[in-house]
């Protein structure tokens, strides 16, 4: 195995810091470490994207294990995700980067490309079993930097009653047009539609990118006939009233509470909602989120990747690389998935002992079968930029601020801007 020599201090540039601006999930940041955690202490320092679960909770268990397994304590710490990718980047900056990072996937180029990083290459690690629609999220000119502990993404959530009552059957949505046509029925039928999140924020272009992909559009040209195909659908949705103006403003949180009221016939949501959904106060089920002309459309993958930051200490490489890998065999996989109730392995093998504990999941592994990274065709550090532009031109186009095709033109238009 070849360690990662040439790079020991990575120093970060305020248009790198300036990038990483884009959790789509957040909740209060946590506590600070110093990061340095020596070898002579058997400490090794971990840093992840999740202060809801605290040292009580069944991930620090997990979190404990693999360090256990590794012969070493884990210092764990836990930001928001914007915090996190911050504090790395400032850590790396100043020599003192922790050993383990759990990052939201699409910050992983961002960390990448300031040199803060070891390639999985570097560490011996082995991905082929890993899918590679969901490996792409982390790889930068060729090269892989992390390994997904799971992946979750977003589906079309319905309300079976509303649907039962105006007489759609589910599996009759099959295109854009067989949905439209759905919700015509639910709205006729004195129900509300569907609801989304089109905030003006990484949240909404999240929850847009299946519409956009699913019409055949690619983020490098955001004003193509099929990313005015996308927007004029989801703009047709709110002229027709088959969707609320609140989706302007709706963050997916949001869009979940509105879909609980009972009212609604469809909600675009993530794995994350699927222990809510099970309690909520009416029956739900899940169908795939629709291309244009049929088929599942791509769906963002959110979740995080397990990276290994440069050490000047080359020496503690050899117990990083076992704690990553307690968290990526299969078996670790699938204990992800059922501590977070919500993350889908990336592996096949993965896949299938999930689904043989909770048959119920199958939908969301084809989903995330089907899904994408958002910073995959080599976008890296330009897909903030992009991302910007395209739910800058959502909110114009839903808004009636612009058409449709003019909110994208100028959206295209920034984005050369931004990234030439």
């Amino acid at each position: 195995m070849q360690h990662h020599k040439r790079r020991t201090r990575a120093y970060v540039s305020t248009a790198a810091l300036a990038a990483i601006s884009m959790a789509v999930l957040g909740a209060c940041s946590g506590g600070e470490s110093s990061g340095d955690g020596s070898a002579a202490s058997g400490t090794y320092t971990w840093w992840d994207p999740y202060p809801q679960h605290d040292a009580s909770s069944d991930w620090e268990g997990r979190v404990q294990a693999c360090g256990e397994e590794a012969g070493v304590t884990i210092e764990r710490t836990a930001y928001d995700t914007t915090a996190l990718t911050n504090q790395a980047l400032l850590a790396a900056q100043e020599g003192a980067a922790p050993d383990v990072i759990l990052i939201d996937n699409p910050a992983v180029s961002t960390l990448a490309e300031t040199g803060m990083l070891t390639t999985v290459d570097e560490f011996g690690l082995d991905t082929s079993a890993i899918d590679e629609n969901l490996l792409a999220a982390g790889v930068v000119d060729g090269e892989a930097y992390g390994i997904p502990i799971g992946a979750n993404t977003l589906s079309l959530y319905y309300n079976a009653e509303v649907l039962d009552d105006a007489g759609v059957d589910p599996a009759s949505v099959t295109d854009w047009d067989s949905l439209t046509a759905a919700l015509e029925q639910v709205t006729e039928a004195d129900h509300k539609g569907i609801t989304f999140a089109a905030i003006g924020t990484e949240e909404g272009t999240f929850q847009f990118l299946p519409w956009f992909w699913g019409a055949g559009a690619d983020l490098t040209d955001l004003s193509s006939p099929e990313a005015v195909a996308a927007l004029e659908l989801w703009k047709g949705w709110l002229d027709d009233g088959y969707a609320p103006n609140s989706v302007i403003n709706n963050s997916q949180n949001t869009t979940w509470e509105e879909f609980l009221t009972g009212d609604f016939g469809f909600a675009e949501n993530g794995t994350w909602q699927v222990n809510s959904a099970a309690e909520a106060d009416f029956e739900t089920g899940i169908i795939q989120l629709p291309a244009r002309d049929g088929g599942v459309a791509p769906a963002p993958t959110g979740g995080e990747f397990i990276v290994a930051p440069v050490q000047s200490d080359t020496s503690r490489y050899d117990v990083t690389r076992q704690i990553v890998e307690c968290m990526t065999t299969p078996e670790g996989f699938v204990e992800t998935a059922n501590t977070f109730a919500y993350y889908i392995p990336p592996t096949a093998e993965g896949q299938e002992q999930l689904l043989e504990e909770n048959p119920d999941l199958e939908p969301w592994v084809e989903a995330v079968r089907s899904a994408k990274g958002r910073t995959s065709d080599g976008l890296g550090t330009d897909y903030p930029l992009i991302s910007e532009a395209l739910w800058t031109a959502v909110q114009n186009a839903l808004s009636g601020v612009s058409s449709p095709q003019d909110a994208l033109e100028t959206a295209q238009a920034d984005a050369e801007a931004a990234t030439s």
